[in-house]
């Protein structure tokens, strides 16, 4: 007998019809000997209707008010589940986040879970019932509740498997896995048999939106094995695991794309120490996270141009940072919000060489410029406009040959 955490997603549990398709897939892995520990997200369009309730008394909701109105989404979803396990004849119980013993710290809307007391729910293991707890949600020191942003039932599930000491943790979703590009955009993409969690660390902060990146973040810390798979079909799905030879032998794995970012560049910044820090405490202080920054020469002796990205909803905001800043240094700034990120991404980078090559030749090909590098260990990152997003995506799928099959491509020479 094996204990197992199942995640289910809001597709997944729209309505009625799907909640007990996904009680009767509970129950059956049940009646094989497993038990059965499942996270439940709210139904789709459940979140976003509740933030237009709030936004009807508010344009800006109390945050902690706004976090007790969010929960229950996912409240609502596990106590329907429930009431359909019941019907079928079996146990199950419902938990919120607080039952749950799921805490965390006080960032309402993106709080982190800092402790998971277990025994609530294993006590109800024990007893024989199907748990079924509340994902996205928590409760930090003061009793109050929180939530853990948008996709955050993944890292619930996640987070539980690894203080239970399940044996995998299984997330339920509207796609077969993890696909070597959004199939969406490019019909040959292929699904992945598996993953290491480092690629799949790096898809999800990248733009793959197939699972929340905390909830790799704890995979990977806790080494829980992360199936990710279809709640409408009964496709094997993909592996999230520790990486292997197999995997060092697969010199790409994957392209990502993000449309979510804006780019900044100041230009003639004088070029002495503590210019960035002038720059990025007051963005941080906003809250505002940039990812790629690069700094190079500017156009006169002295000076300096410095682009970063930010998240396009900070856009507005960052910019009258930049501005100010700016004028206060005595350099010009622009902006361009129309960009897209693409990333390829694959462990074997690690040993082969010329990826980045082959990269930049097939981009230049197409005439797409490239207006920010950013690499790491298994990663390379271009910033081109966004109008080209879909055609990078597609050329560079190509080029890598990511529709076979790692053994049927055509390999790069080892890195000596």
């Amino acid at each position: 007998m094996a204990l197992v955490v199942q995640k289910y997603g809001g597709t997944s549990v729209a309505g009625a019809e799907r909640i007990r398709a996904v009680a009767r897939r509970v129950l059956a892995r049940k009646d094989a000997g497993d038990s059965l520990v499942v996270v439940l997200s709210a139904r789709a369009g459940d979140t976003d209707r509740l933030l237009t309730l709030a936004r009807e008394m508010s344009p800006n909701p109390d945050p902690r008010e706004l976090d007790v109105l969010l929960s229950t989404g996912e409240q609502i979803t596990v106590a329907l589940f429930c009431m359909a396990v019941k019907e079928l004849g079996s146990e199950a119980v419902s938990m919120t986040g607080y039952q749950a013993g799921i805490i965390t710290d006080g960032h309402y809307g993106d709080a982190r879970i800092s402790w998971i007391e277990t025994l609530p729910v294993m006590e109800k293991i024990n007893e024989g019932r199907i748990v079924v707890v509340a994902g996205f949600q928590g409760y930090d020191d003061g009793g109050n509740i929180t939530t853990l942003g948008r996709g955050g039932s993944d890292t619930t599930a996640v987070a539980l498997a690894a203080a239970l000491g399940a044996q995998v943790c299984e997330i339920y979703t509207d796609v077969e896995g993890v696909f070597t590009t959004d199939p969406n955009i490019y019909g040959k993409a292929r699904k992945l048999d598996k993953i290491s969690y480092e690629e799949m660390l790096e898809m999800a902060s990248m733009g793959a939106k197939v699972l929340h990146l905390r909830s790799v973040e704890f995979g990977m810390k806790y080494n829980v094995p992360i199936l990710v798979c279809s709640s409408f079909t009964d496709a094997t799905g993909t592996l999230v695991t520790e990486e292997d030879e197999e995997m060092e032998k697969v010199m790409v794995s994957g392209i990502t794309y993000s449309k979510t970012e804006a780019r900044i560049t100041l230009t003639n910044v004088p070029d002495v120490p503590g210019m960035a820090a002038r720059l990025f405490r007051p963005i941080s202080e906003a809250g505002i996270n940039v990812d790629l920054i690069v700094q190079g020469s500017g156009s006169i002796p002295g000076r300096a141009n410095l682009s970063f990205t930010v998240p396009k909803p900070n856009y507005q905001e960052t910019m009258q940072i930049a501005e100010r800043v700016a004028k206060e240094i005595d350099a010009g700034v622009h902006s361009n919000p129309n960009v897209a990120k693409i990333s390829v991404i694959g462990v074997g980078m690690r040993s082969h060489s010329g990826v980045a090559t082959k990269m930049f030749e097939v981009l230049a090909r197409e005439n797409v410029n490239l207006k920010m590098i950013s690499t790491s260990e298994i990663k390379i990152s271009c910033v081109i406009d966004e109008k080209y997003t879909e055609l990078a995506v597609r050329v560079l799928h190509d080029a890598f040959e990511l529709d076979k099959a790692p053994g049927e491509r055509i390999t790069i020479k080892e890195a000596k």
